[in-house]
């Protein structure tokens, strides 16, 4: 009985340790938390708040005013934001969809160990990512060979193909067994249908989680705007916000009465329009975030091996 009762004891210390480990952990979390989410707190108050309230007190987390001037300028100038969320829409879901069918097509292909050129188009996907022929060649390609100047298309092409996610789905893929597309072969399937029938279906973790990365890349994208349109109409909505950091006279030059949209410049909120901007363009992902997040966590079960 002294054994035993020694025994219980030590098992509900060590509980009692491990609760406060967890509440700890717990803490500490909750913490971090909290600073990750103060940030883009402050952007959504400040967006809520009156310019002179920002001019006299700063930026803060209690404004001495509240007022909707920012959101109301931005409705009035509505045919440019709406324009360029929707450019921005279409970037972003043609885009990931394009890129993702590119990735993860060339990444089982080099996956395979049958492959016969496997290790000569892995050694040039590397060799792209420590060497490139830099800003001025990548310009004078895209614009002059494939004509992709003041082009939707090119803020969809030259980000297509990511040669680190190449190699990260390469590796991915590399993990499913051999048996179990030895084991579609031999039921009849393709090459091609053993990608999509098979191989897709168990690599759902690992394509999710670079679709949420592709897809942050795209959205958040304004230097191909800025590189390649030249027209304002075109703008996608980071380049649009980067042009507003800039200057308002971009929003003015997109909409045929000048002067009305002059006249409204001159009155238009500054710091309290970036804030508001900023919360139309990182809102759409924050909601996109809760649907890629059960991938990060879940983990890949292969089953039924054949042979």
């Amino acid at each position: 009985m002294s054994k035993s009762s020694a025994v219980i004891h030590k098992e509900k210390r060590i509980n009692a340790i491990s609760t406060r480990t967890n509440v700890l952990l717990l803490c500490i979390l909750a913490v971090f938390a909290l600073l990750c989410v103060l940030p883009v707190l402050l952007v959504v108050i400040v967006s809520f708040s009156s310019e002179q309230s920002i001019f006299r007190n700063g930026y803060t987390f209690f404004p001495a005013e509240f007022s909707l001037n920012a959101y109301r300028f931005f409705l009035r100038l509505g045919d440019q934001i709406i324009r360029s969320y929707g450019i921005t829409l279409f970037v972003t879901i043609f885009g990931t969809l394009f890129s993702l069918a590119v990735t993860t097509m060339l990444s089982y292909v080099l996956s395979r160990p049958d492959y016969r050129y496997g290790r000569i188009l892995t050694f040039l996907l590397l060799f792209t990512m420590l060497f490139n022929g830099g800003m001025v060649p990548s310009y004078m390609v895209n614009t002059q060979l494939l004509g992709l100047r003041d082009s939707v298309w090119a803020l969809i092409f030259p980000m297509s193909l990511n040669a680190f996610y190449v190699i990260v789905l390469r590796t991915f893929f590399k993990s499913i067994p051999l048996e179990i597309i030895e084991a579609a072969h031999i039921d009849g399937a393709g090459e091609f249908r053993t990608f999509l029938r098979v191989v897709l279906p168990l690599s759902k973790p690992g394509i999710a989680t670079i679709g949420l990365f592709t897809v942050i890349a795209y959205w958040n994208d304004w230097f191909l705007g800025m590189l390649y349109i030249f027209e304002t109409k075109k703008y996608p909505i980071q380049t649009l916000l980067q042009s507003m950091q800039n200057s308002l006279e971009a929003l003015t030059q997109s909409s045929a009465n000048a002067l009305e949209y002059a006249e409204m410049a001159k009155n238009a909120p500054t710091d309290s329009g970036r804030m508001a901007l900023t919360v139309l363009v990182v809102l759409p992902v924050m909601l996109a975030y809760p649907f890629f997040q059960k991938y990060f966590v879940k983990g890949l079960t292969v089953g039924g091996v054949k042979g």
